[in-house]
Formats: C-alpha cells, structure tokens, sequence
C-alpha cells in the first residue's frame, strides 16, 4: 500500500497524523516489519493498531500483557477436558499410541492471540498491547514469532505463518525493553498531542461539539498536563470523553462552574481533583491564562 493510499485510509477512519508517523506506518507495512511504539499512558499507542485495522480492512487481535503472562494465555493451550473426555471414551477402542497421538490434535488445540493471528487465513493486526509488563523470559520468548513468523509447540512441532501479521506493540516504559527486541522493529515515540494537535482531534472526532467550547476544552487539557501536582495526566480518550459530557450537558461555555461539575471526565483521582478544587479556592492564581479561557484554573 503506498503513502497516499495510507493517508487517505488513516483519513477516512479520522484519525490525526503527520507525515514521520504515516511514513513508519507504510513503510513498515510494506517491509512486514513489527511497529514498536512508545509512551506515557494516554497518547493513544493503541489507537494506532485499531486505526490501521480499520484502514486495512483486518481483524484485530489483541494480547494484553501482564505480571505472569506465559505461553498458555499468549500462544496456545490444550484442552484438557476435552481430551480426559475422549480418553474415557476411546480408552478401550483404541491403540494407546494412535489415542495418545490423536490428542495433541487440532480437535484438542485452543488458539491464543499469538497462534490465531499467524494461523488466521487472512492477515491480521496484532495488538500485543503493554509488552513493558510482561516478564523478561515472555519478551524472548516472543522474538521467534517476531523474527521468523513462526511458533513451536513442543507436541506438533514447529508452525509458520499462513499469512502475516501487522504487529504493533506498544509500552508504557514500565522496564526496559531488551535491544533483542528493539533492533526487530521500527520505532515511534508518542508524545500528548500540542494545542493544535489536540483541537484538530476534538473536531475530528466530535464535529458536532460547539467550536469555541472545543477550543476551551482543549486549553484546559494543555493547562492540566503542565501542571506538575496532577498525577495522572488525561489522555486523548478522556478529553473526547470530557468534551461529549459537557456537550450532553448543553453546555457552550467552560467556566469555573461547568469544570467543577465535570471534573471526573477528564481527572480521575481524588488527589487531582483536590489539586483542581484548591486551584479554584478564592484567592489562587488560577491558570495565568488572562482571563482569555475561563473555567481553566491550571498552569
């Protein structure tokens, strides 16, 4: 697929980009190449992998990972009770080699995320969402499907890809990541998106949101990110969410009122909303913003 046709996908399923992303994007499409990408919670790394999905016309298969995740949840599992069922049934029918040989089986096999996407017959996105939480031991052992395009299971052997898949891994930071890793996949850093940025996303994807109160949403969100006592920054996701709810809310002007009201869209502690509370009390500096953004008290 080339660059423009790309652009035009990425377009039709409104999704902001520039022009270093959409050229990673393709490129490593067209190589078959892993997309590893990087950054704080919130910057929208998984929304790529749904976005090229949708752009690509492909089923995503999504593994989360996590603290003790191992081949069973990533790669396959047998079915034991489908098997224990059969052996009680055939026990006395059968050869003890052929029974024990027809249980490792694509009958008795349970495809996880990492198998079904490699086994699928059409190719996939594959989202191996968070792989900084994973254990080191499931990072290597990733690396063969990586490289190769293929898996082993010890009771069939080794299974290579019917189609390939486009990987997209993405990582918080959590740990380092191994340069194993690294050096078998193009890289993307995600930042939060600028002011600019931010409003071109909220009319992207809230056209019906009055303009102006866009505009003031995304100042806010800009002032909260830079505060230094909000802990948890808002994502993308929750500025859209913040957006729509002050919209439902029939509201047009974001002030110190609407903000209060509407605080839990978009802050999700009760540390930040504190921060948000006390930046509000009669006597604070507020956002410095002279007065050009009411309702917006961070800075």
């Amino acid at each position: 697929m080339d660059l423009e046709l790309l652009r035009q996908k990425l377009a039709s399923a409104h999704y902001i980009h520039d022009e270093t992303l959409l050229t990673t994007l393709g490129v490593a499409l067209e190589l078959g190449r892993p997309l590893l990408i990087e950054g704080a919670a919130g910057v929208g790394k998984t929304e790529i992998a749904k976005v090229m999905a949708a752009a690509l016309g492909r089923e995503l298969v999504r593994l989360q990972c996590y603290e003790g995740l191992d081949e069973s949840k990533a790669l396959y599992e047998w079915n034991y009770q489908k098997q224990l069922l059969a052996i009680q049934i055939q026990k006395d029918n059968r050869d003890a080699d052929a029974l024990t040989a027809s249980l490792f089986s694509d009958e008795y096999l349970l495809e996880r995320p990492l198998l079904k996407s490699i086994r699928s017959d059409k190719p996939v996105v594959l989202l191996i969402d968070e792989i900084d939480k994973a254990d080191e031991e499931f990072e290597a052992f990733l690396l063969e499907l990586l490289s190769e395009m293929q898996v082993s299971i010890p009771e069939v052997g080794t299974i290579r890809a019917k189609t390939i898949p486009f990987v997209v891994l993405t990582s918080n930071r959590a740990r380092p990541l191994s340069e194993a890793l690294r050096r078998r996949c193009a890289y993307v850093y995600l930042t939060y998106p600028d002011l600019e940025k931010e409003l071109a996303i909220l009319r992207e994807k809230l056209p019906h949101v009055d303009d102006r109160l866009a505009a003031q949403v995304a100042v806010a969100v800009q002032k909260l990110r830079a505060n230094e006592a909000i802990l948890k920054k808002p994502s993308i996701a929750e500025t859209l969410d913040w957006a729509s709810a002050l919209e439902a809310l029939g509201v047009r002007e974001l002030t110190p009122d609407a903000m209060r009201k509407t605080a839990g869209f978009v802050l999700k502690n009760s540390e930040d909303l504190n921060v948000l509370e006390e930046d509000d009390a009669p006597g604070h500096e507020g956002c410095g913003c002279g007065g050009q953004c009411e309702g917006h008290h961070h800075g």
